[in-house]
């Protein structure tokens, strides 16, 4: 063990932590601890970080490494939310002053309460059909506007600007932000989906957030989330966390990506490629057009060798054009009687047709005539009677109701009276 200095003296930094290093080497050689894995990484090199979460949910939290050597050793894969014991010791990560525990085992002992819940979510939302492949809709072929859902100070956002960029410059990209966790997460992302939905030059969504533990990604395992992705009219291509996480937006998307780098890479076709692809479509047609060509050229050749003497075709042309003006000629003189004669028939039927129409409306002009003058109250007048009118011109049909000196008009058929009412019905005789 580093003996302490003496007071007189200020420790220097590295001391102080290889001083602290060594007492709790001696202190805590060999411990065991129980707890919940988050943000569970494996290195390149086969080392392994996490943090190891106090189960009892006090809020404490032990960073932890081990080493190849001994994550080689493991009977299982470890991940984010189970339940573990540990057994190691505990250290002082000197490059940054760091607490940290060298495992040297790790068993199971049951799954943690976050991954539990992540468990039964699944199953639910997995029997109500949100995952199933037969809802998942294609991506537009060639897009040329895409909404991004992410936050708008995160790395994710920078990855898909850059990629997009380098690979697909063509397509437009219109950023939707969200806040991608904490407890405001879910509801921010359900608004943010459903406004990129309803941007009407966006044919997909991107749904992208970088990495981190089981509890940084939560938002995204969010029921709410999961029906909007189920729900939008645009298909969503979601790009969250690392290769290792897995989250139930991945699941409802209509497309999983492992880093929001590849959710970039996969909404639309790299310019590169369909340069290339143009190339070898002009390539094409240029040796089918080719081909075409020679092809017209020997069928030329084969037709200017079955050509007679110009003179001689042209003779014949000419006898050919004679003969078929004279049956043409004789055509129009034979549909020309036709149509005279006919036209003839037609004129004679026609004229036939109006006389007698015209005697038979006047026949009914005769007998409408006789009617109308069998009404005429002239006719009436003639025979004795008289028409009667009060001072407004108004026709009396009833002497009840006439008034003593009352005025009125009396029309024969040879001219009219004026008279006034002397004794009116009902009036003392």
């Amino acid at each position: 063990m580093t003996t302490l200095e003496p007071a007189s003296r200020a420790w220097s930094v590295g001391a102080l932590l290889l001083a602290v290093g060594d007492a709790l080497s001696a202190r805590f050689a060999s411990v065991s601890v129980r707890g919940e894995l988050s943000g569970f990484t494996r290195a390149a090199s086969g080392h392994c970080y996490f943090t190891l979460k106090d189960g009892s949910g006090a809020g404490a939290a032990l960073r932890c490494a081990m080493f190849r050597r001994a994550a080689s050793l493991l009977a299982f894969a470890p991940r984010d939310g189970q339940q573990v014991e540990l057994r190691g010791r505990l250290a002082v990560y000197e490059a940054r002053g760091e607490l940290q525990m060298v495992v040297e085992a790790m068993s199971l002992v049951g799954a943690g309460s976050l991954y539990e819940e992540f468990l039964r979510l699944k199953a639910r939302l997995e029997a109500l059909g949100l995952f199933d492949a037969a809802r998942k809709r294609s991506l537009p072929a060639l897009p040329r506007c895409v909404a991004l859902v992410t936050s708008a100070s995160g790395a994710a956002l920078h990855d898909v600007v850059t990629t997009l960029a380098r690979r697909a410059p063509y397509v437009a990209l219109h950023l939707v932000p969200s806040l991608v966790q904490g407890a405001e997460a879910p509801a921010s992302l359900v608004r943010a989906l459903a406004a990129a939905a309803a941007d009407p030059h966006a044919e997909a969504i991107l749904l992208c957030r970088g990495g981190g533990s089981l509890e940084d990604l939560w938002a995204f395992n969010d029921e709410r989330v999961v029906r909007a992705i189920a729900a939008s009219p645009l298909p969503v291509i979601c790009g969250v966390g690392h290769e290792s996480d897995i989250t139930l937006a991945d699941l409802a998307a209509d497309r999983r990506a492992a880093t929001p780098t590849a959710a970039a890479e996969q909404v639309a076709p790299a310019l590169d490629e369909l340069l290339s692809a143009l190339d070898t479509r002009a390539h094409l047609l240029r040796r089918q057009w080719q081909r075409e060509l020679d092809r017209h050229g020997q069928r030329l050749d084969l037709l200017g060798l079955r050509l007679r003497r110009p003179a001689q075709a042209i003779g014949l042309q000419r006898l050919a054009l004679d003969r078929q003006g004279e049956r043409l000629l004789a055509a129009l003189r034979a549909a020309t009687r036709q149509s005279t004669e006919a036209l003839a028939l037609r004129g004679q039927r026609v004229h036939r047709a109006a006389e007698q129409a015209t005697a038979e409306r006047r026949a009914r002009l005769g007998a409408l005539a006789a009617q109308l003058g069998a009404l005429d109250p002239r006719r009436v007048l003639e025979r004795g009677y008289a028409w009667v009118t009060d001072a407004d011109g108004q026709p009396v049909l009833r002497a009840q109701g006439l008034q003593q000196g009352q005025a009125l008009t009396a029309v024969w058929a040879d001219g009219e009276v004026g008279m006034a009412v002397t004794h009116p019905p009902g009036a003392p005789g």
